[in-house]
């Protein structure tokens, strides 16, 4: 093998390149983990403004920072706020359009702060102890509600007396709510912060309790549109599993009941008012218990007067995301395949149906006066936000964020399909380098997502931690298959892996290396394989059961369910997929974990793992690990000190994308590569 340092590298991998594409240059690692990207965008409710969330990388203080942002149509858009040491985010406009809500971190807990659209100092309205998660204002803006966890004086008690402990499935946290006033005209007056802290300015705006004998956990709040009541999802506490019994309920603000309006045995979840406040939409599992993380949420429409309900969206086949009963009608966002659009449900006639828009995915919607804000994406280039009209014939790009990759050589994309080993159809992205040639057999990366219900779509620069741009550019294919289970195909291919976890997913991986081999496109000598969580487990699996692959990487990835199962803070997503626990099937739990062929492993694995993981218990990790060590597998195990399920600071990204670049150029290109140390 030969040894090269990171400027040999850079010149070996990209010299060719840039000579026959003066034009343009190679990013490196931290190019694509630097780029800034937008999300969330909001429409003013007089159709005036847009406000949004920009994402930048903070390498100094090894953060990711969100701010907002905001364009009024007619001038450049401008930064909002600047939150020194943290992020700003949850932006929402005031029904006014005078004032913009948001949440932020400021040394003070996570409190509600207000901002006027031209910009100036932000002024914080919550002084929560605890923190806020959640805020909405009043129809007629006078009034803001907010979830805040209630202080757990048991549990400080507890730990004074006798240190630090907690019993498993048992937590005690609680969210309230609570509502304040908001004096518009008061802070329109610019107010000092002297003023602000004056003490019968603070009994003005004094936050009250609401349900304060009551355990409930609330998740969400959405006023009535005439402002009287309030519909609060929530459920028993706060472990992750009980969204199970999220149930609707609604409070009177006037007498102060709280009256349940929906209770089914499974999820129940507050999704919209009618704009005439005599009905609410929701989603549901009704009674399902055992399917409920991979087939289709149901929706509903019941009347908050006579509790009757309606079944809707019957004849529509995928989730569907973001709906909001706006005046004009019932709009959400479907994928469909690859492509993610708006769709308009019926509530007379409960039915769904696509909108023409002029984008290929759409991942946000906001609607203003006869205005809409969105964000979106096309298969090349990256998230930008956007303003229309409700007929979308004159859609407006207000930001510019592709302009950051124009001179790159990014990833071309490409959707392909073939058949697996039991006849379904599979697709999956196929991304050639700029410079491709068709005449060529490329060596092959197989990047494969998480979920199972995640989807991967066309896109210019894919990475979380895989350099996959790199890959293209040193002269490799990429394909990210959407194995069944993924989102986008409907309920019945979401269920094809069910018992039949990582051996059906193998399928259409190994096909689909298959159907590039013969398709004369891919060196079948030169094919790697990856991916996190569960990617990962599907890598893990692929390295124990299979012999089509050069070189693996395992990211947070389960190895033997026996083991996640008990370990694991979803214990249901594991019965539901297996229909069995480890002891009323052992031969399933067998059948589908990497570590029951351990013997037969052969290919060189690296696994990377988060140390907290609570999701995919690190544990997995050590397991592999050991099994391919004690079978001679070429192996190497990498914890990232911190990090849960996710690596989610950009300087440990940047170290597990080096990680993978150095595993897989090992095996595929025979190369030793040192981790660059300036």
């Amino acid at each position: 093998m030969k040894s090269v340092n990171y400027f040999i590298t850079l010149c070996y991998l990209f010299g060719s390149i840039l000579l026959s594409a003066q034009d343009k240059t190679e990013p490196n690692f931290e190019d694509i983990l630097s780029l800034e990207s937008v999300s969330n965008a909001q429409m003013s409710p007089n159709g005036q403004y847009v406000v949004y969330l920009v994402q930048s990388t903070d390498w100094e203080n090894n953060r990711y920072d969100r701010e907002l942002w905001i364009s009024n149509g007619s001038e450049p858009p401008f930064q909002l706020t600047n939150t020194a040491k943290g992020s700003s985010g949850s932006p929402q406009w005031s029904p006014d359009s005078k004032w913009i809500g948001f949440t932020a971190d400021r040394n003070d807990k996570n409190q509600l702060y207000v901002i006027r659209p031209n910009g100036g100092e932000a002024i914080q309205v919550t002084h929560s102890k605890q923190g806020i998660s959640a805020f909405r204002w009043s129809p007629d803006g006078n009034t803001i509600a907010f979830i805040e966890t209630k202080e757990n004086k048991r549990a400080k008690e507890q730990e004074e007396l006798y240190g630090g402990f907690a019993e498993d499935d048992k937590d005690y946290r609680t969210n309230q709510l609570w509502t304040m006033n908001f004096n518009a005209a008061v802070l329109s007056k610019n107010m000092t912060p002297e003023q602000l802290k004056d003490s019968s300015y603070q009994a003005s705006i004094k936050p009250k309790l609401h349900l304060e004998e009551s355990d409930l956990y609330i998740n969400s709040v959405l006023w009535s549109p005439d402002g009287s009541k309030i519909a609060i999802e929530h459920q028993p506490n706060s472990i992750i599993t009980s969204f199970f019994n999220a149930d609707i309920s609604i409070y009177n603000l006037e007498d102060e009941t709280l009256t349940t309006l929906v209770d089914n045995p499974s999820y129940d979840g507050l999704v919209d008012w009618s704009p005439d406040g005599s009905s609410i939409l929701f989603e549901s599992n009704v009674d399902d218990t055992d399917s409920n993380f991979y087939l289709n949420s149901r929706y509903f429409i019941i009347s908050t007067n006579t509790k009757e309900s309606k079944e809707v969206a019957t004849n529509f086949d995928e989730n569907i995301n973001n709906l909001r009963w706006h005046g004009k009608g019932i709009f959400g966002l479907a994928f469909k395949k690859t492509k993610r659009s708006m769709v308009e449900l019926n509530p007379d006639n409960g039915e769904v149906t696509f909108i023409s828009m002029p984008n290929e995915r759409i991942y946000n919607v906001s609607f203003g006066k006869d205005q809409i804000a969105y964000t979106a994406a096309n298969d090349d280039s990256l998230t930008e936000v956007f303003r229309s009209n409700f007929q979308f014939d004159n859609s407006i790009q207000i930001t510019r964020t592709s302009s950051q990759i124009k001179n790159w050589l990014v990833a071309q994309s490409d959707v392909v399909s073939w058949k697996s080993k039991d006849g379904a159809i599979i697709e999956g992205i196929l991304h050639k380098p700029q410079n491709y040639d068709p005449n060529k057999k490329y060596p092959l990366m197989v990047v494969i997502h998480g979920g199972p219900t995640g989807i991967s779509t066309p896109g210019p620069t894919p990475s979380y931690v895989y350099p996959i741009v790199q890959w293209l550019n040193k002269g490799a294919l990429v394909l990210r298959p959407n194995y069944r289970g993924s989102a986008g195909y409907g309920e019945k291919f979401r269920s094809l892996n069910v018992k039949n976890l990582g051996v059906g997913d193998a399928w259409d991986v190994i096909s689909g290396v298959e159907h590039l081999t013969k398709e004369g496109l891919i060196d079948k000598n030169k094919v790697a394989s990856m991916g996190w969580s569960q990617g990962g487990y599907i890598s893990a699996f692929l390295t124990t059961n299979s012999n089509v692959f050069q070189a693996i990487s395992v990211g947070a990835g389960i190895s033997n369910w026996m083991t996640y199962y008990v370990n694991t803070d979803i214990h249901p997503f594991t019965r539901q997929y297996l229909k069995s626990t480890p002891w009323s099937d052992e031969e399933m739990y067998r059948r589908t974990s990497p570590m029951t062929n351990i013997t037969k492993a052969s290919t060189p694995t690296l696994i990377q793992h988060g140390e907290f993981d609570r999701r995919v218990p690190v544990a997995n990790a050590y397991e592999l690990y050991q099994g391919l060590q004690d079978n001679k597998v070429p192996s190497k195990l990498i914890i990232y000190k911190g990090f849960g399920h996710g690596i989610t600071k950009p300087k440990e990204r940047l170290a597990a994308t080096w990680h993978n670049w150095q595993w897989i150029n090992k095996y595929i290109w025979n190369e030793e590569i040192q981790l660059p140390m300036d």
